[in-house]
């Protein structure tokens, strides 16, 4: 499917990967890994086309469809949402376009409409719209709105139709970078599912462990400035990783061992008669024995580190009767409960039950309906968003002055020094905001929040761009933080590292337990975090009300 030989890319000094050789075959999928920064979405691009790569070829079959995800939802905002993903289809959305204002005409051209017919059944283009449809269902946007505009859409669920136009192209060859990043737990099992059938070549670049052990069959590394591939999961690559380095180790080990022992022997009988012969033999065989020295890693872990610069008063947050409805949909209703000082609050329910809603209520970036959330004495809080490159400001303003707002009374050196501790270098701090991958902005947005030492942390999806050294950095930080938590995330292992407290938003009104996730889960409470139950919970759901109709 697609061939790649001696592929390098530098970008000045820094070299992300060299002499790459692959060959990615089709029915095959392959998750690119590795550090943030270390050149994932960077070989994703080169692999589609869209960059040029420092030196290398690469080789696609005659006529091979390419399939990339498009991020500018900008182009699309007046057009139908079916339209937009019907779309993707490039040949025969032009082809059925072109048959509709044939049909317009006065002038009726029948010999061309027929050429078009043609295209249209070749493509099974009747078809087009059922597969759009289903693939949007899939994606979690319902069958109401597919004939509205894109831009009624958020922009996670704009984002969502333009993963579904990228499906509806049928390709060849799928490239996707961070695919699940703005989709639910049923989106992304449904995700997986229509990977697991695709009979083409996909390519992902993803930090979500689950999703990469569900549907890839091979893994992609960068590291040590080169690309390797290895079979299998994720899983079974960290094992194999693992095994490799052990052996390059014990092989160097071995190496030095035996080479100190003939320095030894050279030492102890080069002056003797009798063995100078021998010693002379033994250095000759060390002077040619030479030892490759292990390649360094990129993986760096960041340094975060969270204190509260005082300490707040017992009772950190008190919410009462607070509601909040997008149209007819009541997404909260009468929601009480108290925050104390030192909880670490998982905010967990099903999808669309409105935890994301609820912290924007908090943070006072969203107005309820009805109700108040009232913040206690010294209760000043750090927000970390789902759209976090929002909460950055100015997408031109430097990495170094975004940093430097934070803290303005910092000089130079503290600034970098802050800077560098979340792994961005002194080439790095002119870098435009806007230019960030989403796991850079995180990073900056963390180091940021860090300086104003908030008392509580209000986090919405901390981890969803985050690699994976970043992201136990992170859990790690927070542990060790002396304020307190409230947080909404999808990340089953996250959640029951730092929760000591458990808040379930449901239909019937809100569940409160004081545990962790994991004792939780264990006295019987519905585990919104494993993909599998909550797509029984969905069956579940959806046969009941085929039973009431």
């Amino acid at each position: 499917m697609l061939t790649a030989t001696g592929l390098t890319m530098t970008f000045g000094p820094q070299t992300l990967f060299e002499g790459a050789d692959l060959q990615l075959d089709a029915g095959r999928r392959y998750g690119i890994v590795g550090a943030n920064g270390s050149g994932k979405s960077t070989l994703l691009r080169v692999l589609a086309g869209q960059q040029l790569s420092s030196a290398g070829e690469i080789g696609l079959p005659k006529g091979c469809r390419v399939g990339v995800l498009d991020q500018d939802h900008f182009r699309f905002e007046d057009i139908r949402i079916i339209d937009v993903v019907m779309m993707g289809h490039a040949e025969l959305w032009a082809a059925m376009s072109e048959k509709e204002a044939l049909l317009a005409r006065d002038d009726f051209d029948e010999e061309r409409y027929g050429e078009l017919e043609d295209t249209v059944m070749r493509l099974d283009g009747y078809g087009l719209e059922s597969k759009a449809e289903q693939i949007l269902e899939g994606l979690g946007i319902a069958a109401v709105q597919h004939r509205e505009p894109l831009r009624v859409l958020s922009g996670g669920f704009k984002l969502r139709a333009l993963l579904g136009q990228t499906l509806a192209s049928e390709p060849d060859l799928l490239l996707l970078d961070e695919p699940t990043n703005h989709l639910d737990i049923l989106a992304i099992r449904w995700l997986e599912q229509h990977l697991l059938k695709f009979e083409g070549c996909a390519v992902v670049v993803s930090h979500d462990l689950q999703f990469l052990d569900e549907v890839c069959t091979d893994i992609l590394d960068i590291d040590y400035e080169r690309v390797t591939a290895y079979p299998g999961s994720w899983t079974k690559f960290t094992n194999l990783k693992s095994e490799a380095r052990r052996r390059q180790e014990s092989e160097i080990s071995k190496r030095e061992t035996e080479i100190a022992k003939h320095k030894a022997f050279v030492a102890r009988f080069k002056a003797q008669a009798t063995k100078a012969r021998q010693a002379k033999s033994r250095q000759g065989r060390v002077e040619k024995m030479v030892i490759e020295s292990l390649p360094k890693s990129s993986r760096r872990r960041p340094t975060f580190r969270f204190e509260a610069r005082r300490r707040a008063g017992r009772k950190v947050l008190e919410v009462q009767g607070l509601s909040k409805a997008y149209g007819d949909n009541q997404v909260l209703s009468e929601v009480n409960f108290e925050v104390e000082r030192g909880d670490r609050v998982a905010i967990i329910g099903p999808n669309g039950i409105g935890k994301s809603t609820l912290l924007k209520i908090l943070v006072g970036e969203l107005e309820a309906d009805a109700g108040q959330a009232t913040w206690g004495y010294e209760a000043d809080f750090g927000y970390f968003p789902q759209d976090h490159m929002e909460a950055l400001g100015d997408p031109d303003q430097t990495l170094k002055s975004a940093m430097w707002d934070a803290c303005p009374h910092d000089d130079l050196g503290s600034v970098l020094g802050r800077l560098a501790g979340v792994l961005f270098n002194r080439d790095d701090t002119d870098k435009r905001v806007g230019d960030l991958s989403g796991g850079e902005a995180a990073r900056l947005l963390f180091s940021r929040i860090a300086v104003k030492q908030p008392t509580v942390m209000v986090l919405d999806e901390p981890t969803n761009h985050l690699d994976i050294d970043s992201i136990g950095a992170l859990s790690q930080a927070l542990r060790k933080y002396d304020g307190t938590i409230i947080l909404v995330s999808h990340d089953r292992w996250f959640v029951d590292k730092l929760a000591t407290r458990v808040l379930e938003i449901r239909a019937d009104g809100l569940r409160d337990y004081r545990g962790s996730y994991r004792e939780y889960t264990r006295i019987g409470s519905t585990d919104h975090l494993n993909r599998g139950e909550v797509i029984k919970q969905a069956k579940r759901k959806k046969q009941a009300g085929k039973k009431k109709r």
